[in-house]
């Protein structure tokens, strides 16, 4: 009879529990169900939020894939909770980059109500932007209809967070409040690499500005490739982000596609047609020399100031059968530039761009070669100068350098040599 008891008792304790576990799940069921209404009917409510434009001077990336999880928390409120486990992970995330968060009111204050508009991409809008303390700054505002704008949101954070180089856009704060997510950079007054090697608007850049450029972007390339811990593969090097300060610095753009080294190198394949490295398309695999390609792309495009997507390869490879790989790439320069170029240093870019398009990734350079190679192609031309200036000082003649008349836009050469490595003289490509 006690047996029986205490079986009883066991048996009746066990469905308790039972039914104290089926109530709970039930509760959690019907607040998720809740929540996930709330969230559609706030998705509804986005587009009456900000005015976004479809008109704008520059593009962004072609945003997609990260390295990220594919959705992004939505709060209430600056102290607002997030809907589902996974947003609350990557809100403390984003919280742990160390960028500070900006209000929303405060942002939509700086850009007069959204309507201060200077870009467009895929991943939004893009505003200029007075802060209170006199700094401006580009807002980008991921747009409504962006399917996968919030997974960049949350990479370019994770990344700028911890990323920082001169040659690399600095990411200074986000907003992710009332269902809206922006980024907030460092305003860069000259607009991007495209908008001066396409439009009519701006002066011509010339040939040595132009490599300059190109040794920025390198080195910003460079850094993410062999500085950062663990190593970043940007993934959408391209013309339009590369952006330009007020001294013609060029600083790389746009990290929504990018990836950790570390992460499985197999993804959907995401980036710019005419600057998507052929290995990458055909196998699904990034790696380092996928950047190393569509750099090799950005330097044809800017010694031709030709399109990617309108023929440049095509022209590259005809112009190739001409040349023995290393002289005869004369053809395809830029005519804007009307002859003024150094046709040696010309060859050398050029030869060293095509070594980046190789179509076997073991036999194109590392970012570091090609940093080396366009640090000495510079140096030549210093060099080239000093000794002219030498030659000018002793027969009492006054110099004046023909290359300072080649752009009009304020520019120092001087500062802008102040990092060159003097080892990097005995590489050879």
């Amino acid at each position: 009879m006690k047996e029986e008891s205490i079986g009883l008792i066991i048996g009746v304790s066990i469905g308790v529990v039972i039914g104290i576990g089926l109530a709970i799940f039930a509760f959690f069921c019907h607040r998720y169900h809740k929540k996930r209404s709330q969230i559609g009917n706030s998705s509804s409510r986005r587009a009456a939020t900000i005015p976004i434009r479809t008109n704008g001077v520059d593009s962004c990336s072609i945003l997609s894939d990260s390295t990220i999880g594919p959705e992004s928390p939505v709060k209430s409120g600056r102290n607002g909770t997030s809907f589902w486990h996974d947003a609350y992970k990557k809100s403390n995330m984003i919280s742990a980059s160390g960028l500070p968060e900006y209000a929303y009111k405060d942002l939509q204050k700086a850009t007069c109500n959204f309507t201060t508009v200077i870009g467009q991409g895929a991943f939004g809008p893009v505003y200029k932007a007075q802060m209170p303390t006199g700094e401006t700054v580009a807002v980008k505002v991921l747009a409504t209809n962006s399917k996968q704008g919030e997974r960049e949101f949350h990479t370019e954070v994770m990344l700028l967070g911890r990323l920082h180089h001169r040659n690399l856009v600095n990411l200074i704060g986000y907003c992710a409040e009332k269902g809206q997510h922006m980024l907030v950079y460092v305003y860069m007054s000259n607009g991007s690499l495209a908008s001066h090697l396409y439009s009519d608007v701006n002066e011509a850049l010339g040939w040595y500005l132009r490599v300059h450029i190109a040794l920025d972007v390198a080195r910003g390339l460079e850094y993410l490739h062999d500085g950062a811990v663990p190593p970043v593969i940007h993934r959408d090097i391209k013309s339009s982000n590369i952006l330009l300060d007020q001294s013609m610095r060029a600083r790389v753009a746009d990290f929504g596609l990018s990836r950790e080294e570390m992460v499985d190198k197999h993804a959907a394949i995401r980036g710019t047609f005419g600057y998507l490295d052929p290995e990458y398309i055909s196998s699904g695999t990034f790696t380092k020399k996928s950047d190393v390609y569509s750099f090799g792309v950005l330097l044809f495009e800017i010694i031709a100031g030709r399109n990617p997507q309108q023929g440049l390869m095509e022209y590259v490879e005809l112009a190739a059968i001409n040349t023995d790989g290393k002289v005869g790439w004369e053809e395809i320069v830029d005519s804007r530039l009307e002859g003024n170029f150094d046709v040696q240093q010309l060859n050398e870019v050029a030869s060293l761009a095509y070594k980046c398009i190789n179509r076997s990734p073991s036999k194109r350079p590392s970012m570091r070669d090609i940093v080396q190679v366009l640090t000495r192609t510079l140096k030549s031309r210093h060099h080239k100068n000093h000794h002219r200036n030498s030659l000018s000082a002793t027969t009492d003649e006054v110099y004046v350098d023909p290359d300072q008349q080649e752009t009009r836009i304020s520019f120092s050469y001087h500062n802008r040599e102040e990092s060159m490595d003097n080892a990097l003289d005995t590489y050879e490509v």
